[in-house]
């Protein structure tokens, strides 16, 4: 039975790291191989504060193998190279001999990241609606008065005698206008399940997307990496709407890397271990893309309202495309969430259900 007792740990849903008297690593099962992103091989007989995404509960690892009691270190933050950052709260026991001598010591890793993305995601999807409601009933109330407006200004012109009344009128219909179109734009948060799905080619999308990029012109001052995992099928998704929101997002990492050459990377995986609930007892595997760029990040201030309509750090701009990008993407039952730091760039990250074509 002893002999299985790596097999019964690997089984576990939380993490198990176990060290040493000294602080050294004896152990990691796979989840907490997961979440550190390394192995027992690799890191065996290393100081617990020398593992890559383990300085948040080294301290209390020293702390109980000094002696003290059993603590809980709650929603520790775990940096991670090739995916994004964890939350867990992290259980710290001693390890104790018969005659109570302290032999090393347990960590138990409870990964929160999942849990937290299903919460942002129920959110996500009550604030569209509620935003659908919202955006509905501002265009009834906006758009007939808006057009009298038009119309009225549209009489004034043919009927002005000099040229500065017919340019104020043109003015005037020319602002009517942007509105009108700033309204379609804030009216797609009304409309419900107008994605149509057919079979996409994902990393044909993003070709075609950074595409279009490379000749704006703030593309051609930055680096583009694809980083494309080919293991991807095709997934049954809106392309169109797919497009719009990799290229607002693509739009706003050149816009922050505007006065140097920048390095935008485009990273594409399948996570099997990642699953979206679709309904029904409907349970789908992800797929991942994001977008990293080295540019000028977002102030910590403006972090929970870059989604909100209407708000934008930029100097130009209507504050609806980043709205807009996480619409689609939620209404394709996927989430989109952003990670900055400012002064050291911007992960956009999307996932998006694996739906296979029938």
């Amino acid at each position: 039975m002893l002999r299985r007792v790596p097999q019964i740990l690997d089984a576990l849903l939380d993490g198990v790291v176990v060290v040493d008297a000294t602080g050294r690593v004896a152990h990691l099962n796979a989840e907490a191989s997961r979440i550190l992103e390394t192995s027992t091989e690799a890191v065996s007989g290393r100081p617990i504060e020398q593992v890559a995404g383990a300085s948040g509960f080294g301290k209390a690892v020293r702390s109980v193998l000094a002696g003290g009691a059993a603590c809980v270190e709650h929603e520790i933050r775990v940096p991670r190279r090739f995916q994004g950052d964890l939350l867990v709260d992290a259980a710290v026991a001693p390890l104790s001999a018969e005659d109570g001598t302290i032999e090393g010591a347990v960590v138990g890793l409870s990964d929160l990241t999942r849990g937290a993305a299903l919460r942002e995601f129920d959110r996500e999807r009550a604030g569209v609606a509620a935003l659908g409601q919202i955006a509905s009933g501002i265009a009834h109330e906006v758009r007939n008065p808006l057009g009298g407006i038009r119309g009225a200004a549209e009489i004034l012109g043919k009927r002005s005698a000099n040229e500065r009344d017919r340019a104020a009128a043109d003015l005037i219909l020319r602002e009517v206008d942007r509105i009108a179109a700033l309204l379609d734009d804030f009216l797609v948060f009304g409309r419900a399940g107008e994605i149509k799905l057919a079979p996409v080619n994902l990393h044909r999308v993003l070709d075609d997307v950074l595409d279009l990029l490379a000749v704006d012109p703030l593309g051609a001052r930055a680096h583009v990496e694809r980083s494309f995992d080919p293991s991807i099928p095709e997934l049954m998704a809106d392309g169109d709407r797919l497009v719009q929101v990799f290229l607002n997002l693509g739009r706003n990492a050149l816009e922050a890397m505007p006065d140097r050459e920048g390095k935008l990377v485009i990273t594409t995986r399948l996570r099997l271990d990642h699953r979206i609930d679709l309904g029904g007892g409907e349970r789908v595997p992800t797929v991942g893309v994001d977008f990293d760029d080295d540019g000028c990040g977002i102030p910590e201030s403006a972090r929970e309202r870059i989604a909100t309509p209407f708000f934008t750090t930029k100097s130009h701009g209507t504050g609806l495309g980043l709205s807009l990008a996480r619409h689609f993407v939620v209404q394709h039952g996927g989430t989109l969430t952003i990670e900055s730091r400012e002064g050291r760039g911007t992960r956009a990250r999307v996932s998006l259900p694996l739906r296979r074509a029938p």
